[in-house]
């Protein structure tokens, strides 16, 4: 081929048009397509972490996260990021279907509906392979989930030993390069979950699984910690959230040897990183609600070549019903799947998004399968809450009233009236609240009744209604006879 000749078909094929190799007919779009390495995904999730539990969100508790937080340094952080339900199952099965709970037959502990199609298919079937590490069995049915790897939390020291995760990690990284296959890898770290590190109630559990206690290299005592504001300050509580910023710690070792494995492997640059929690801490008051320390998460993506180092979103609101839509966008693959969600993808490259003023979380049932249904609507200053099971008979009932804390608060109210308030309000609820959150992040003080907040009440309700029915939300017909 002579020069001129050359010339041409490289200019041709730089200015959009294609080239013809072979025979074959390529476009540019394909060329590169087929060209480009395919990123890994490594998916990282602390099971029961309260957002706000972290260095890099402000905690005082000295030296609490320092892998999580020098991750931070190297990452792209989402300031209103939360999860769409804080019950462990369907918060994440919401994040690996990009559909509402209701939408994909999912409202509590119990397997999705097979007919919609999960993010571990969709990649299976662009040549990845799929991992997961703990909370194995909070994915389901095991046929809609299709690993290449599973490791369950027994051989993980209880998903909670750091040193297991690092060899588990490596290995895993270590195949799908021999198989020159990229990687969705879901590590889960069973801390900061009840047990708690140091609690009688999880030595309990290590003996009747034949473990021993997984260490740790610092044990917090109550006068080191930093008692949420939406509990009380008294021993026994202090006891217990001493007892889990411990086991926070513990589970930022996991992560940081999990990133250790990653880097060793040489794939660090290639690979897109997304850390976050599932849901609140498991207290009253958090996990299994609609506050913002039930659903507002700690959400951290490193794309390698896309996002700021150190960059923050401040302003648009994003959800773990978008996180599937977001991964196929980031590592390319496209499709015709009608999600829930949608990708923020825009976003990690300093874009803005239209909608994302307000974002919408649920609640259904508890793992006992006891119905408490939730919605909520929460924007920049505020949070409308609708509780459609409050009727001051029924009686709330979660796993947070499972530790000392809820005990510790029954005893107290016996001579304390505030506390008292606390316990009656978190049993019963009422139909309605609303806070303002910039003064009140823990929602202590509802406003629902004041006169100067009814006109914003009223659109936040007339916004919820409009979404529920948008999507199908089984509330709707309930709620519509709240809104006037």
């Amino acid at each position: 081929m002579d020069g001129n000749r050359r010339k041409f078909l490289i200019n041709s094929f730089l200015a959009g048009g294609s080239l013809m190799l072979s025979g074959r007919l390529f476009p540019k779009k394909a060329t590169a397509e087929v060209r480009r390495e395919k990123m890994n995904i490594l998916f990282i999730t602390l099971d029961d972490l309260n957002y706000n539990s972290l260095g890099i969100t402000g905690s005082s508790v000295k030296n609490i996260s320092p892998n999580i937080d020098k991750l931070r340094e190297d990452s792209f952080f989402f300031d209103k990021a939360h999860v769409t339900i804080a019950v462990c199952q369907p918060s994440r099965q919401v994040m690996m279907t990009g559909k509402f709970p209701h939408n994909m037959g999912a409202t509590g502990f119990e397997p999705i509906d097979p007919s919609h199609t999960t993010l571990q298919e969709v990649l299976r079937d662009n040549g990845y392979r799929n991992g997961i590490l703990h909370k194995v069995k909070h994915l389901a049915p095991a046929s809609k989930f299709p690993w290449d790897l599973k490791v369950g939390s027994d051989q993980l020291g209880m998903a909670r030993d750091p040193e297991k995760f690092y060899q588990t990690v490596k290995r895993f990284i270590n195949k799908s390069k021999k198989q020159s296959k990229p990687f969705f890898l879901m590590v889960n770290s069973a801390d900061p979950h009840r047990p708690f590190a140091t609690s009688n109630s999880e030595k309990k559990k290590a003996r009747a699984r034949g473990h021993s206690v997984p260490t740790v290299d610092k044990v917090y005592k109550p006068s080191e910690i930093e008692v949420p504001g939406f509990l009380p300050d008294i021993p026994k509580v202090r006891k217990e959230v001493a007892q889990y910023y411990t086991s926070v710690h513990r589970g930022d070792q996991v992560i940081g040897r999990t990133i250790d494995a990653l880097k060793e492997s040489g794939l660090y640059n290639k690979t897109i990183i997304v850390l976050l929690s599932d849901n609140g801490m498991a207290f009253p008051y958090a996990k299994t609600n609609v506050y913002l320390n039930s659903t507002k998460t700690p959400l951290l993506i490193r794309v390698p070549g896309m996002t700021e180092a150190g960059g923050i979103d401040r302003e648009h609101f994003v959800s773990g019903v978008d996180m599937m839509p977001t991964l196929l966008d980031l590592v390319g693959i496209k499709g015709d799947l009608k999600l829930d969600g949608r990708s923020f993808a825009p976003l990690l490259k300093g874009q803005k998004q239209n909608g994302r003023d307000v974002v919408f979380t649920y609640m259904y049932k508890t793992v006992r399968g006891k119905a408490y249904p939730m919605r909520a609507i929460v924007d920049e200053e505020n949070a409308y809450i609708y509780n459609d099971w409050a009727d001051n008979v029924k009686i709330f009932k979660n796993e947070s009233q499972s530790g000392m804390t809820w005990k510790a608060m029954v005893a107290a109210s016996e001579s304390n009236e505030e506390i008292r308030n606390r316990v009656r309000i978190f049993q019963h609820r009422i139909p309605h609240e609303f806070y303002d959150l910039d003064k009140d992040p823990d929602a202590l003080n509802n406003l629902y009744d004041r006169s100067k907040f009814s006109s914003k009440i009223e659109t936040m309700k007339r916004r919820l209604l409009t979404h529920m029915k948008e999507t199908k939300d089984p509330l709707f017909g309930s709620f519509k006879r709240q809104v006037p």
